[in-house]
């Protein structure tokens, strides 16, 4: 097994490696690696002017296997100041994800830019943490978690610092923008506080705001899970890197008993 995400195919397809796999279960990845495989593709999308990503949200149409798939990006609505970008990962003939962004132009907003909070305790301050028994490894194992407050095996919000072990994609260096969609997905994971082996909290979508592009292997995430009285519930985080927070990030949960079945 390549140590990495994904292995490159060629022509727009990745091969999944065991790293991805989710904790429900083996078959099927973890939405962090696909996510931030979606992310990459828009990273390609040229643009004619320096622009950056503002909003990228994932909706996530079905499980993504363990397997070959494919991803396509292209733009679509352009502008001279924002532009729509969309993205699609598949697998065979099915569509397991697609991911719509805003690119916007970029100017200079120094003068008038604002505290965006403050700093997370940097991941050099804490210990390495774990994630609670029933959770399967694959994609867990393949990222460092370090918990600031709360934790992963703790019920209730947390923050965390996570690093990527293995690069997403075999012989490249991620970026920073695919490291912190690596790990955003993993919100309702990090602050949740029910028994994963009696319940499902699973996410529909991920969306992330940014307000600028994060840098360094870490990404920090303060997160918290709130369940409403109908099955649905929400995840939101703020994420960080080394320099403080850089992006806000929510997801759509389904929260049922597992003796409830799938949806």
């Amino acid at each position: 097994m390549a140590d990495a995400f994904y292995v490159p195919l060629g022509d727009g397809r990745f091969s999944a490696t065991a790293h991805t796999t989710g904790p429900w279960t083996p078959d099927a990845q973890h939405f962090g690696p696909p996510a931030a495989l979606l992310v990459r593709a828009l990273e390609t999308v040229e643009s004619g002017h320096p622009a950056e990503l503002a909003r990228v949200t994932v909706e996530i149409l079905g499980p993504a296997p363990v397997a070959e798939l494919a991803v396509r990006a292209r733009i679509e609505r352009p502008g001279r100041s924002v532009e729509l970008l969309q993205a699609e990962l598949a697998s065979a003939e099915r569509v397991v994800a697609r991911a719509s962004a805003w690119r916007i132009a970029t100017s200079d907003t120094a003068e008038v830019g604002t505290d965006a909070g403050p700093l997370l305790p940097g991941p050099g301050s804490v210990e390495e943490s774990q994630w609670p028994e029933g959770w399967h490894g694959g994609y867990l194992d393949a990222v460092e978690w370090r918990a600031v407050r709360g934790g992963m095996d703790v019920s209730g919000p947390a923050a965390v610092w996570a690093r990527q072990r293995v690069p997403l994609v075999d012989g490249e260096e991620p970026s920073g923008l695919q490291r912190l969609f690596a790990v955003a997905d993993s919100a309702s994971g990090v602050s949740n506080y029910l028994d994963p082996r009696q319940w499902w909290f699973i996410n529909s979508e991920l969306t992330v705001h940014l307000r600028r592009l994060p840098a360094g292997e870490w990404i920090g995430m303060d997160a918290v899970t709130l369940v409403g009285r109908h099955g649905i519930g929400t995840a939101t985080s703020i994420l960080h890197d080394g320099d403080g927070p850089v992006a806000t990030g929510a997801q759509a949960l389904m929260v049922r008993p597992r003796q409830a079945g799938g949806g």
